[in-house]
This record gives structure tokens, C-alpha cells and sequence, in this order.
């Protein structure tokens, strides 16, 4: 990796504060990547599907509405989750308390391309890129020895003590999660987290996002269109302000979020491990002129150093391994290069059979 940025970095929550009228131009997307509102097609009206996790534990019905919800749309909202609803809102409160704080003392927290961990206002280090209008907050959670203290920001008060807390309840929400996949896919219940690399190996990242108002929506992006490629994502997202997008077929469905629900979605290594039943699906985040947006994503990942593959359990002769195994440590160095990037990541490792 390198050590710095191509470019100077510019807080855009500091562009926004200015009172601009106008998006810069390293921020203005092509046409076609430009957001799609679908105000005259069909995917105004579908909606992510929403699972009741206590419906779900009580298999096997909920475990094909797991797996409908997987292969159909790679997301889904969930309910009756486990994670206190109380610290839900007390985390995403303080990082929108983080996020108002003055520049001069968020940059105390400043990352670089090496490790990503600290504040930042870009992903991808590619000179001259088209930035998103976003800034952002990116942690390492799991394992813990990993954890670097002097990046978890001290303020506001009890953040960091918030942080361990939220991220303690959605890491054990992972691991049933995780095994829950596994179960709808007709697998053991512990042969996913077997190919993670073990519950007590796996790896997970927190990142706090912060869409300012921007004086031209139409033409940027908060989060340019991208899968994520972890294993399983978990969404806390601003039940005030809409703005994740997903993919489905040639629309953007906007995810209306239900109160005290968090969004799931399909990471790259389990569209890997799935040989492709199960998708990661491509998503963007679109900003809007009169409102901020906070949110909170917890990436619950394999463990780094071991080649993830297409389970050999899921493969038959109709059906062979789609996908080339490849270290996550290596596969995550696409997306810190070039940034997000649809599924070109994804699509590099499909097998030439």
C-alpha cells in the first residue's frame, strides 16, 4: 500500500458548511453513474424484504425467507435483532456528535491509504478519481488485537465506550447470522464460520458515515455503486433521512427503513463461498440538498491470511466452483486501491470454465 494521498484531502462536510452552490467538479460523477430516482419505473414500488429474526430462529420456514431474501436481493432489514434499540440510538447519536465537532479536531484523527483507519474523506488512491460526497470514520474492531487505541476517538464523551458496546452486541448478531447462512444454504449450522476461519479468528471493521447536504444532488454520489467485499455487512442507517440504494435488475430501490430495523447485505466472500446462490449486490448511497445523513456499518469478515473458496459441498457436476480462491487480505486491496467499483472485483475471480 502506499503511505499518502494522491491529493490533498478536503473535509466535504467543511464544503457543505461553506454554503457552496455548487457540487466542485472532482465530485461531479460521469452521467451514467449519476443517481437514478426511478420516479417513472417499476422499482418505486419493491422494497427490501424485512425478516423477523424471532420467526427466523424458528425454523425452517424463516430459513427460506433467508434464503429467498439471499438469492433475490442480496439485503434485507431485520427485526427483533437482538442489539438493544436504547444503544442503537445512543451510538448513532454520538458519531453524529463525533461528526459536528470541529475539523481542526477530527483531523487529529486523520487516516492514509496504508490502513484506512482514522477519519477520511476518500476511498481509493487513484489520481485525479471522481470523490464521493461523503466523510467517514473506519475502525478495526476484530480481532482485537488489532485495535489500535490511539485511533478511537475521545470525543464526545463515552463514545469509545459505545463503540465497544454496539460493536459486542452486532458481533454476536453476526455470529448467527453467520449461522443462520449456513443453515438456509443446507450446510452444518457451524460450516460457515468453519470457512471464515473460526469465530474467534474472523475479522471486523466499523465505519461511520457522514453524507452532508449537498447543493447538487443529481449530480454525485454519498457512496458510489459497489458491493461490499466482506462477508456480511450490518447497516444501523439514519431512520430520518433515506439514502442506501440497491440494485435490483436495471433500477435503484431506495431502502425505507423501519424503526429499530438494521440492514443486512451479502458481502463478496459469501458470494464466493455460496459459488453464487447467494449474490452481493451492488448499492450506492445518494445525498440530498436539505438534510445530513449519519450511518453505521459493521464489516463482519473471514479471517485474513486464508484462501476463501467456493464450499466444496455446494459444488456438483452441473455446478462446478465459479470463483478462484483468493486470501482476503489480497481481494481487499482491490477496492483500497481503485475504490468502489460496481462488481468488477467479484467478476476477476469467475473461473474461464
Amino acid at each position: 500500500m502506499v503511505a499518502s494521498w494522491p491529493e490533498p484531502i478536503v473535509s466535504v462536510q467543511t464544503l457543505s458548511q461553506a454554503g457552496i452552490s455548487t457540487v466542485p467538479n472532482r465530485y461531479v460523477k460521469p452521467v451514467h453513474q449519476r443517481p437514478v430516482y426511478n420516479s417513472d419505473q417499476s422499482g418505486l414500488d419493491m422494497e427490501v424484504p424485512v425478516l423477523d429474526m424471532r420467526d427466523v430462529w424458528r425454523k425452517p420456514e424463516g430459513l427460506r425467507r433467508v434464503r429467498n431474501a439471499c438469492e433475490e436481493w442480496g439485503f434485507f432489514q431485520v427485526v427483533n435483532h437482538g442489539v438493544d434499540h436504547a444503544l442503537m440510538e445512543s451510538v448513532r447519536g454520538a458519531w453524529r456528535e463525533f461528526f459536528d465537532l470541529p475539523v481542526e479536531v477530527k483531523r487529529k484523527y486523520a487516516n492514509s491509504p496504508d490502513t484506512y483507519e482514522g477519519y477520511g474523506s476518500r476511498v481509493g488512491v487513484v489520481k485525479d478519481a471522481k470523490l464521493d460526497w461523503s466523510d467517514y470514520f473506519f475502525l478495526n474492531y476484530l480481532p482485537s488485537s488489532i485495535r489500535n487505541p490511539s485511533k478511537w476517538p475521545s470525543q464526545p464523551p463515552k463514545i469509545r465506550e459505545l463503540i465497544e458496546e454496539y460493536g459486542e452486541e452486532v458481533r454476536k448478531l453476526c455470529e448467527r447470522l453467520v449461522e443462520t447462512l449456513s443453515e438456509s444454504l443446507g450446510l452444518e449450522p457451524n460450516h460457515l464460520m468453519k470457512a471464515f476461519g473460526g469465530e474467534d479468528k474472523v475479522g471486523a471493521n466499523l465505519r461511520a458515515n457522514f453524507y452532508p447536504k449537498c447543493p447538487q444532488p443529481h449530480l454525485t454520489l454519498g457512496l458510489s455503486s459497489h458491493s461490499d467485499p466482506g462477508g456480511i455487512t450490518i447497516v444501523l442507517p439514519d431512520e430520518k433521512v433515506a439514502g442506501l440504494q440497491v440494485r435490483r435488475g436495471d433500477c435503484w430501490v431506495t431502502v425505507k427503513s423501519v424503526p429499530n430495523a438494521l440492514i443486512v447485505n451479502i458481502g463478496d466472500q459469501v458470494q464466493i463461498l455460496s459459488n453464487g446462490i447467494y449474490k452481493s449486490v451492488e448499492h450506492q448511497v445518494v445525498v440530498n440538498s436539505g438534510m445530513d445523513r449519519v450511518s453505521l456499518a459493521l464489516f463482519y469478515n473471514p479471517r485474513s491470511d486464508i484462501p476463501i473458496g467456493p464450499v466444496k459441498a455446494l459444488l456438483t457436476k452441473d455446478r462446478p466452483a465459479l470463483y478462484k480462491p483468493i486470501r482476503f487480505d489480497e481481494y481487499r486491496l482491490l477496492i483500497r486501491q481503485k475504490g468502489p467499483s460496481g462488481k468488477n472485483q467479484v467478476d476477476s475471480l469467475l473461473t474461464s470454465t
